[in-house]
């Protein structure tokens, strides 16, 4: 009760106090445009974060569960060494379920690189069977030594290798959007910190005025706080909403052919830009009250 007290005050302000800040200027636009712009780059490094976490979970369900098997054999021996694959995997505890790939999906796999006319049929490209794994998962190192013993030209790769280092990338891109975030909210407070010690300067006759009349210095720096805090909340409100438009003003994965991976925010995490405004106004109100009561202090 006592720190919404304290809020409904710091808002309320009072007439006498807020004469020793500046309603307009420099100090004034300098606050709202620093809140504008580091919440609306704010917007993206949340956007940024939250996505990278979906993108390493999706990555790391989607390759835990699958596995490939490469046969490289002579043309006259792969529709045997593929038939007798198969039948190894069926009998393989473990495996839900194999299949050999077309042509037309190892073409399409191989068109990124060589386009899509790729003559597959004359070309010695390995057949590639796509193996899923059911909840128990089968044993990797039982298979190999069965396929090596059956399948001479058969190589099984469980994706281990592959879904590592991608897990790992998506996990270092979300901490860089933490990273983010935290740079953005010290680069805020410094420019409120700026702005604050700016217009406490600008003002130092009109607070020596106010002390002279008995105003304690927490009572000025109340002035103080409440301005700039309420300019930083009404700047990164609205620079969270251009952020937000933005986002939202962005191509959708498929449109863009899954080059943006999913970036954005979905279903609830629509309402974690809402916490942007608050936080700075948080930022600005810890940096304005010590700035104003050290630069008080000083003029003292």
């Amino acid at each position: 009760m006592d720190m919404m007290r304290r809020w409904l005050d710091l808002l309320a302000g009072d007439p006498q106090a807020d004469r020793a800040v500046p309603p307009t200027g420099f100090t004034a636009r300098l606050t709202v445009l620093s809140a504008f712009a580091m919440a609306f780059l704010a917007v993206f490094a949340l956007a940024l974060s939250l996505a990278t976490g979906r993108l390493a979970d999706r990555w790391s369900s989607e390759l835990a569960k699958t596995s490939t098997l490469r046969i490289s054999a002579p043309v006259g021996q792969v529709d045997a060494q593929r038939d007798a694959a198969l039948a190894v995997l069926q009998t393989t505890p473990g495996v839900a379920s194999a299949r050999a790939l077309t042509d037309d999906e190892q073409r399409a796999l191989l068109a990124p690189w060589f386009g899509p006319d790729l003559p597959i049929e004359t070309l010695p490209v390995p057949q590639l069977i796509e193996i899923i794994e059911d909840d128990a998962g089968f044993d990797v190192a039982g298979l190999r030594a069965r396929l090596q013993a059956e399948v001479p030209g058969a190589v099984l790769d469980d994706h281990t290798r592959w879904r590592a280092p991608l897990v790992e990338a998506a996990s270092r891109l979300r901490l860089l959007g933490i990273v983010s975030m935290i740079l953005i909210a010290g680069a805020t407070a410094a420019m409120i910190t700026l702005a604050a010690n700016a217009a406490l300067a600008a003002n130092a006759q009109v607070i020596r005025v106010m002390r002279l009349v008995g105003a304690q210095d927490i009572y000025i720096a109340r002035a103080f706080i409440r301005r700039f805090t309420l300019r930083a909340l009404t700047g990164a409100a609205a620079g969270t909403l251009a952020g937000t438009l933005a986002i939202l003003l962005l191509p959708r994965t498929d449109v863009a052919g899954g080059f943006l991976t999913g970036l954005g925010f979905q279903g609830w995490h629509w309402l974690w830009p809402l916490i942007i405004p608050i936080l700075a106004a948080v930022v600005a109100f810890a940096a304005t009250r010590h700035a104003a009561l050290r630069t008080l202090k000083e003029q003292s």
